[in-house]
């Protein structure tokens, strides 16, 4: 599993990891973490923390030196407090494990302690990093605030009481806001890569639900352009199969229909399937119909047995824009699919009226079944998908069964 995570990671920024410190990188290499779940520290934090650690015996030893100036200062204090110095000089390592506990063990440690003071101004920047603003508030004033009560017990030798308390004042007032500053830097790197990742999950939903819209567009598409062949591919073998004692004119009818249907079907399935492969748009092969080609429609549809009645009232059907006149061709046929299917032999009217700035309108309805009609293979989700491709173009859709107990399909469509 782990090496799948790495595989995961930019390699560049595998190449700097090493100059990052281990808050920023634990949720990028989460095999960092350690058995107890805290992140390793990465090459730079070692080369901080070894520096901490010298820092904080420089001051030390310098402090140190200092001891034996001081008046009336004993020699096991001076010891003890070398002694302190050195375990809060140690105590260094555990400022990132510990933060909040260093600082406040380093309050009590740098009253009694000179040579802690550099391990307790370390513990306060490794607070007002690691930490919210509030605890660095709470333990930097406790110890500001006893800096006076300090310098009262022991004084600078070369230095006035009031000019010891401001420098030491200042220095802590200065480490602390290197410490904010540092964390704030931090907490805008995180929220930067936090932002980079929302971007990249936004970017992967856009291009899944721009797949999926494809997808959806393409089954659309399909079933938009085979239902109609193949529903009279199964309308004509079922004409044969159950009408065994039909004339030879039949016959060779039903068989030509079923053919032409059948070598159009692969056609078109062929064109699809070719535009899919070359990633072209939906103009590319063919042309796509429109309302032109409406009465070619309704001309294969009376080869095929179908009592059909035309009523075109728009001017200029080839004026019509192409998308708009594609969805109403796409209805149309849909429709008519529908009638061969449910009510076949019974008489069907189409009627289309439109003009610039008042729209296009499509009407198509079926005269009631005469008897029992046999059931059809369909998906049943034809109606569904023209509903939303008029939506789509602007329009509307309707259907639903008439007062005379036949069905209607009635779309208008925007043009203008």
């Amino acid at each position: 599993m782990n090496s799948d995570k790495q595989a995961t990671t930019p390699p560049a920024f595998a190449k700097r990891r090493w100059v990052l410190p281990a808050a920023l990188v634990e949720d990028m290499y989460p095999q960092s973490r350690r058995a107890d779940g805290r992140p390793r520290r990465t090459g730079r934090d070692w080369i901080v923390d070894f520096t901490c650690f010298l820092l904080a015996v420089g001051v030390g030893l310098l402090a140190a030196d200092t001891l034996d100036q001081e008046p009336n200062l004993p020699r096991s204090m001076e010891l003890a407090d070398q002694v302190v110095g050195a375990l809060a000089c140690a105590a260094v390592w555990l400022r990132r494990r510990w933060p909040v506990g260093l600082a406040v063990a380093m309050v009590p440690v740098s009253m009694v302690s000179a040579t802690s003071g550099g391990a307790a101004l370390l513990s306060l920047f490794t607070l007002a990093v690691h930490r919210p603003f509030r605890y660095t508030a709470w333990i930097g004033g406790a110890s500001l605030a006893l800096m006076p009560l300090y310098f009262w017990m022991r004084p600078e030798p070369d230095l006035p009481f009031l000019a010891s308390l401001v420098i030491a004042s200042l220095l802590a007032v200065a480490i602390v806001g290197w410490g904010l500053l540092v964390r704030s830097k931090r907490q805008l790197l995180l929220s930067l890569r936090d932002r980079a990742r929302r971007a990249e999950n936004e970017a992967r939903l856009r291009a899944e639900q721009a797949q999926r819209l494809a997808r959806e567009a393409i089954a659309r598409e399909m079933h938009d352009v085979l239902a109609h062949r193949l529903t009279l591919l199964s309308v004509h073998a079922g004409a044969l199969e159950f009408r065994p004692d039909a004339s030879r004119e039949e016959v060779a009818r039903a068989a030509g229909v079923i053919r032409e249907s059948s070598h159009e079907a692969l056609q078109d399935l062929r064109e699809i399937i070719g535009v899919l492969r070359a990633g072209e748009s939906d103009d590319a092969g063919r042309p796509q119909p429109t309302l032109a080609a409406l009465d070619a429609l309704v001309a294969e549809c009376r080869e095929a047995g179908m009592k059909i009645t035309l009523a075109g009232r728009v001017t200029d059907p080839a004026g019509v824009p192409a998308s708009v006149g594609r969805t109403a061709y796409r209805v149309a046929q849909e429709a008519l699919t529908n009638a061969r299917k449910h009510a076949p032999g019974t008489e069907v009217s189409v009627s289309v009226a439109g003009a610039p700035g008042e729209g296009l309108s499509l009407s198509v309805r079926n005269a009631p079944p005469v008897g029992e009609v046999p059931p059809v293979p369909g998906s049943g989700q034809g109606l569904i998908g023209l509903t939303e491709r008029a939506t789509l173009a602007g329009g509307t859709l309707e259907h639903g069964p008439t007062s005379e107990g036949g069905f209607e399909v009635r779309t208008r469509l925007p043009w203008g």
